[in-house]
């Protein structure tokens, strides 16, 4: 049988706001991926400067911690208040975050900006999502994600090389400061369809169709998903006592903030999000060492090898865009896993030159516009299976549920990368290290092929 349920859409903006919404949520996006690609370029000089390296890792560690819990919270207020609310304060939080740590005179102040960053992108990121459900119609959908993936694409274009320019030229702390116009700009232009949306929100009547995630949980998995983290940047006991108690609480706390049946891979929505856990974990644990091997092992330039991203990041605007056409009319459960199987053959093919040496370096170029390509067609096209699989009272719940698990998994399994390197590099065999750490993350694509199969039929928008 296949899913098609309607989303009933609580706000009905003109087509003038629709038109500055759709803008300003994709300036929004611009500047939080443009905020977490310059940071990773910018932070080792801050931490250096504060000396404040002993602390290096909390950086990010708390960044995690602060998105993960925000983003239950914000799916609960969506679900009772609507996403307007929420957006217009978390644009409030992460600018005041950006504040805190550009103007960081010492470690902990910095490592607190990180905080308030964490807790705003997580508001800001489910509350995009709720409105696109709410304010788009069906068909409309399809072609805003292709909108917001190039937004989050765009930055990886530019982030760096700014912000090692403003790093150098100036100094870390405008690497912040100069999100901020962006963020500004961003919600000015939102700003007049989300008061039409406060407006003219009414509240669902009736029993919601699931409970609201508990907070206790939320503050646990964030809380387990540090540890785990931590633990992976260290090879010793402490790193085992930590990686168990953050399992533990994984164990406790997900299958709270996750649809019913969630670990025991249930049909439907439940399967979605796990794709969108599993990709995401596996794509990231690949790319973060794409660069390495080829300097390494290769000797390629640097620039040479951060180009290969680049050719990434074209395939997955090209696979976002592909998925928006109103002539594509193949199912979305099907255009999820064709993007799994597309991500799997990228990886094999950057396995296969990590571990032979000989191959030509280019095919890696080859490989990782495979795994883009695949990357813009399921990310996409899991939002919208979700949008589909969610009842209107519950969309901010399960957005919550689906960008929740796909920070974890990207953290979880770009450790486990990281991890893996450090274990095995001391062997001197490159081909062995960058070969197992592309098996492994080859291994978690086909986890995310398998659950993708376990979807059940979700119609195309554009399907008659």
């Amino acid at each position: 049988m296949t899913i098609d349920r309607p989303a009933t859409q609580r706000a009905a903006p003109t087509s003038m706001s629709l038109r500055n919404l759709t803008v300003g949520l994709c300036m929004t996006v611009v500047a939080i991926a443009f905020e977490a690609i310059a940071v990773a370029t910018a932070m080792p000089v801050a931490a250096r400067e504060l000396d404040g390296l002993t602390y290096y890792a909390w950086l990010f560690s708390l960044f995690v911690i602060g998105m993960l819990f925000s983003t239950v919270v914000t799916g609960r207020l969506s679900d009772r208040i609507g996403p307007a609310r929420p957006l217009l304060v978390g644009l409030a939080i992460f600018a005041v975050g950006l504040v805190v740590a550009g103007t960081a005179q010492h470690i902990a102040q910095l490592i607190g900006g990180r905080l308030i960053q964490g807790l705003g992108s997580g508001v800001i990121n489910t509350a995009i999502f709720v409105c696109v459900a709410q304010a788009y119609s069906t068909r409309q959908r399809p072609r805003m994600f292709t909108y917001i993936s190039t937004a989050w694409v765009l930055p990886s274009f530019l982030g760096p090389p700014v912000a090692a320019w403003l790093t150098s030229a100036f100094s870390w702390h405008w690497v912040f400061i100069a999100v901020l116009p962006l963020v500004a700009l961003g919600g000015a232009m939102v700003l007049p369809t989300l008061l039409i949306m406060i407006r003219s929100y009414r509240p669902q009547q009736g029993e919601p169709a699931a409970r609201p995630a508990a907070l206790w949980a939320a503050g646990l998995v964030a809380v387990a998903a540090a540890a785990i983290q931590l633990a992976g940047q260290r090879l010793d006991w402490v790193a085992l006592a930590l990686l168990l108690a953050g399992v533990a609480g994984l164990i406790v706390g997900l299958p709270r903030l996750m649809p019913p049946g969630f670990l025991r891979l249930g049909r439907g929505l439940s399967a979605v999000i796990m794709v969108r856990g599993l990709l995401p974990g596996a794509h990231f644990g690949s790319e973060a060492f794409i660069p390495l091997m080829l300097v390494e092992q290769r000797k390629i330039s640097l620039l040479l090898a951060g180009a290969v991203l680049t050719i990434g990041s074209i395939g997955w605007t090209t696979g976002s865009w592909l998925q928006s056409r109103p002539w594509l009319k193949i199912r979305r459960d099907r255009l999820i896993t064709y993007g799994c199987l597309s991500v799997a053959v990228g990886v094999s093919i950057v396995a296969m030159v990590g571990i032979w040496p000989g191959l030509w370096f280019g095919l890696v170029g080859l490989g990782w516009i495979f795994a883009g390509l695949g990357m813009g067609l399921a990310t996409s096209s899991t939002s919208l299976a979700v949008m589909t699989l969610s009842e209107v009272s519950v969309q901010g719940r399960n957005a919550s549920s689906l960008n929740l698990f796909d920070a974890l998994g990207t953290g979880i399994f770009v450790g486990l990368s990281g991890t893996i390197f450090a274990a095995l590099r001391p062997t001197g065999n490159l081909s062995l290290t960058f070969g197992v750490v592309y098996a492994a993350m080859l291994g978690v694509t086909l986890l995310a092929v398998g659950s993708s199969l376990r979807i059940g039929r979700v119609r195309n928008e554009f399907a008659r």
